[in-house]
């Protein structure tokens, strides 16, 4: 299915009608000034469903965030989603999750999109409260890596350019590690900290949920953390490889105002700064006579992944 702004059109009644369980399907028709038989042909040819389906579904994806993101009960999910009783949503959510609502809701998943629903359009909910489009176009991984490749070769033809605007006094002078940019006056603490909240942000914002707590920040602490937040984060990335989504989109709600970005270049974000952090905490570690992790360079461990036999 093509983004356009038709079905934008289209899409930005049914979100805004999300709030509004009674809203009628001519009223939603009205809403896009249309007649009930022009509206519901156009959603249904664009999408693949009915409105009223469509609707239902993405109404039923919101309440599955919701169970596991917030302390609100299933009754007052259920009527968020325009069922008039527990019993009449819990059958609704059974019928399409295989799982009761309580059941959801002591498995929270990995994230949001192991909450969507089947659907020929691949129109979801997206947290907090709007829609995701499928890309235009798949992104692969080699064009991520791709894309990393032209970033530094186009950034290192800025910086020469740039550099041409000092003198040699300037130029010759001898660099000291400079960082303002990323962090503030790091130490090994907190770089490590900063690379595992980083893990941790990007999960809560795939999530639609808020700032991560990081105030545990002793050795142990972080282990813990990034036990966690690491086993996650790999996984999120090994499975957004598979599915060919790098290209798709989410809000961050964990920034003001919330910023859409593409799974893929949020990727490419966590690999460049966490490779500038964990250069800098391992210089740290060789300042304090830990040596046997040597230059942490990715090299040596793509080598052995691309040439270990395979079964």
């Amino acid at each position: 299915m093509n983004r356009n702004d038709g079905l934008t059109g289209l899409l930005d009644v049914l979100q805004a009608a999300l709030d509004d369980p009674a809203a009628s399907p001519g009223g939603l028709a009205a809403r896009a000034h249309l007649s009930r038989f022009h509206f519901d042909r156009l959603v249904a040819a664009a999408t693949g469903e009915p409105p009223g389906a469509l609707r239902r579904r993405l109404l039923l994806e919101r309440a599955a965030h919701r169970l596991t993101t917030s302390g609100r009960t299933v009754l007052d999910i259920a009527v968020e989603a325009g069922y008039g009783s527990h019993e009449a949503f819990t059958r609704a959510f059974q019928r399409s999750y295989g799982l009761a609502p309580t059941a959801v809701r002591r498995r929270p998943p990995l994230t949001f999109r192991e909450l969507e629903l089947p659907c020929p359009s691949g129109v979801h909910f997206q947290p907090p409260g709007g829609l995701r489009l499928p890309a235009a176009r798949q992104e692969t991984p080699m064009n991520v890596f791709q894309h990393l490749v032209d970033h530094h070769v186009e950034t290192l033809g800025a910086i020469i350019d740039r550099a041409g605007r000092l003198d040699d006094r300037v130029l010759d002078r001898p660099v000291t590690v400079s960082v303002e940019t990323i962090d503030e006056q790091p130490t090994l603490r907190s770089l490590i900290n900063a690379m595992v909240t980083q893990e941790e942000h990007w999960l809560s914002a795939l999530r639609g949920g808020e700032w991560p707590d990081e105030s545990d920040t002793s050795v142990s602490g972080l282990a813990a953390r990034h036990a966690v937040a690491g086993r996650d984060w790999r996984d999120f990335v090994a499975r957004t490889l598979a599915a060919g989504t790098l290209a798709d989109t989410f809000v961050d709600t964990t920034c003001t105002p919330p910023t859409t970005h593409t799974l893929g270049g949020t990727i490419g974000h966590v690999i460049t700064f966490a490779a500038v952090r964990r250069t800098l905490a391992i210089g740290a570690l060789h300042s304090a006579g830990v040596t046997e992790l040597g230059a942490g360079d990715p090299r040596p461990y793509l080598d052995r992944a691309a040439l270990a036999p395979t079964d």
